[in-house]
């Protein structure tokens, strides 16, 4: 299945359309990652073709707009604006990547002992704090001064390899599948709310008949003191007009096609990427105006429909300049005794 977005996401595709084979073959990994038993419906892989094909376009776009890899070089630690901004030292950095586990299990693998210079994908978190500290105003240093200080953390690694072309494609691979975690996510929330609704349904049901049956006692009178008749009557017809909502169409499977095909038919809409400036000084404190002490940078930011969001960068590092590899387990038991 790898091997098939290789050919997808590789470079130098000049005609419009992607072969056949590989599209069908896209169209089956769009199922396996949802529902499998869409397979049960006449005409699926027509139906979802047209969203697949828009889809892997989407995530083309996507990775291929993401610049150059950043050098991750010791030397540019002190001078670059961004290495700057996204770690607070050099020994930072280095704790990061010594313990990434991603990095460390391609770095074990013997197929890439050979390999002297990696490229992968940096994904942070950004918060921002409102603190007060100190300004210079003119030759007047103020204090108690509003600032926002700007931070990185969370940091992961996604995908390394050692040629940026390969790691381009495994994250097309894995925007794709992204998106295909964002449909799952819609169906299995349909499901949980189907579920409540029948939860619901339930108990007013039995709300209805121990009233018809005049069993509210003292016991339970209670605990529904307000208890309505008619209130609980709409509630009901409320409840069974919803679950009509959630079953409408020819059947569940055919609901669960509709979403696959809605979320990969919009996929700029359910996972796409900005460009944000940032102005920070070398303490992390937000500026109003670009300065030779606090140049702007571009922060490439991912976002999607769930309302995540991850800073990411392409980053690359030669082999000798990775920091020794930690081993977690053994530290962990020498620290216990």
């Amino acid at each position: 299945m790898l091997q098939l977005f290789h050919s997808i996401f590789g470079s130098g595709r000049d005609e419009a359309p992607y072969p056949d084979e590989l599209i069908q073959r896209a169209i089956e990994r769009a199922v396996d990652g949802t529902d499998p038993r869409l397979r049960a419906l006449s005409g699926y892989a027509k139906k979802l073709r047209a969203a697949v094909i828009h889809a892997i376009d989407h995530v083309v776009g996507l990775v291929d707009k993401l610049p150059a890899p950043l050098e991750l070089d010791r030397t540019r630690f002190a001078t670059d604006p961004e290495l700057i901004a996204y770690f607070a030292s050099l020994t930072h950095a280095q704790e990061i990547l010594a313990v990434d586990p991603a990095l460390n299990r391609w770095l074990a693998s013997p197929d890439n002992a050979a390999t002297g210079r990696i490229v992968m994908l940096l994904l942070m978190e950004q918060q921002e704090r409102q603190v007060l500290g100190v300004a210079l105003e003119g030759e007047m240093l103020r204090r108690d001064v509003a600032q926002t200080t700007v931070s990185f953390s969370r940091y992961r690694l996604l995908d390394p390899s050692g040629a940026e072309e390969e790691t381009r494609r495994s994250l097309k691979r894995r925007a794709f599948d992204h998106l295909l975690a964002i449909a799952l996510g819609r169906i299995t929330s349909a499901h949980a709310a189907r579920n409540e609704l029948e939860r619901a349904r339930h108990l007013l049901r039995r709300k209805q008949a121990a009233l018809a049956a005049g069993r509210w006692t003292f016991d339970n009178a209670g605990a529904d003191t307000r208890f309505d008749p008619q209130a609980v009557q709409r509630q009901l017809e409320e409840i069974e007009s919803q679950l009509q909502a959630l079953r409408a169409g020819p059947g569940l499977l055919t609901a669960h096609l509709d979403t696959v095909m809605d979320v990969l038919s919009k996929a700029e809409h359910n996972f796409w990427g900005e460009r944000r400036p940032l102005v920070v000084d070398r303490m992390g404190i937000k500026q109003a105006q670009a300065s030779a002490l606090a140049p702007q940078i571009e922060l490439g930011v991912l976002r999607d429909a769930a309302g995540r969001t991850l800073v990411a960068r392409l980053v690359t590092i030669a082999r000798a300049d990775l920091p020794p590899r930690r081993d977690l387990l053994r530290e962990a038991q020498r620290y216990l005794g």
